[in-house]
């Protein structure tokens, strides 16, 4: 019996390898496309331009997949939700958290954005971030501190006008923004006490340098002639 229970739990490693490799490959491909840490207001910002509609479509269709095989996984396996990221600014639930970020912004109004796929991918988010608490007995709460200050929304909502993507402005605007951020936040906080894991903010962070600008032996030379490169 001890030789069966044995062979048993090393043949579950080739498995939680996998998934979480997986698993890594979109939480990877975020910092290019939303900065380290990921913020919803650089995804934006950084996908705007004249492929603004197809290039953010296509986001939101792989964040729609991922989140489906992260909520297959994590359930079927839950330890998952423990193992961590290989960089310190980078995490499966800051990953998640900024689809629905971003998804929030784009259903709350922005011209020539694709709502559709921000829906759907909305969707799909919140319901893994809603089962996950439940599998992981993280009770939801009330998201504390604020994570969307009145004076973070004021500049987010100039950071996306300054890109060329405004933001939708008034007290409608703010009020679906509100419900929005409810269906989601108290499931992703409430997570983020559970794991020890920080969420993400809502705007970048003032001197931040995506992971792979980064080195071992420190950030690489950089000049300012190809800041614009931070929009890949």
């Amino acid at each position: 019996m001890g030789f069966a229970f044995l062979a048993l739990i090393i043949s579950y490693m080739p498995v939680l390898s996998q998934a979480f490799s997986q698993r890594e490959v979109n939480v990877s491909l975020l910092d290019a496309r939303a900065g380290s840490p990921p913020s919803a207001a650089e995804l934006l910002r950084r996908q705007a331009g004249a492929d603004f509609t197809g290039a953010l479509a296509q986001v939101f269709r792989e964040g729609e997949r991922w989140a489906a095989e992260l909520l297959e996984s994590h359930l079927s396996y839950p330890i998952l939700a423990c193992y961590r990221s290989q960089h310190t600014e980078q995490s499966w639930l800051a990953g998640l958290t900024v689809i629905l970020d971003a998804a929030a912004l784009i259903l709350v109004g922005i011209d020539g954005a694709p709502t559709q796929p921000a829906r759907l991918a909305f969707a799909m988010a919140r319901h893994a971030a809603a089962d996950l608490s439940h599998i992981l007995g993280a009770r939801p709460r009330a998201a504390a501190p604020e994570r969307l200050s009145a004076a973070d929304l004021a500049h987010l909502r100039a950071v996306l006008a300054q890109a060329g993507v405004p933001l939708r402005e008034g007290p409608e605007a703010d009020r679906m923004l509100t419900h929005l951020r409810q269906m989601y936040e108290p499931f992703v906080r409430a997570l983020a006490d559970r794991l020890l894991m920080s969420l993400p903010p809502w705007l970048p962070s003032p001197g931040a340098t995506d992971v792979w600008k980064l080195t071992a032996w420190g950030p690489a030379a950089w000049s300012a002639e190809y800041d614009d490169l931070d929009g890949l």
